[in-house]
């Protein structure tokens, strides 16, 4: 299982790089992964984007530091 640190960088980037539609591609990948039977690709890129709405809420997890 992937640890939060890359969970929220993960979502960082893909707010960085798609801006508001980021969840929408954290979506369409979850949606790619229970396509292909992936369990654990599902529940990944599930976290990145409950991460990405909390960071775009202005939540920060405690001990994390994204540049």
């Amino acid at each position: 299982m992937t640890d939060d640190k890359e969970i929220y960088r993960s979502a960082k980037l893909l707010i960085d790089r798609h801006g508001d539609d980021a969840p929408i591609h954290a979506a369409m990948r979850a949606d790619q992964m229970l396509e292909q039977g992936d369990l654990d690709g599902l529940a990944t890129w599930n976290r990145i984007l409950r991460a990405i709405e909390e960071l775009r809420a202005g939540k920060r997890p405690e001990g994390s530091e994204l540049h």
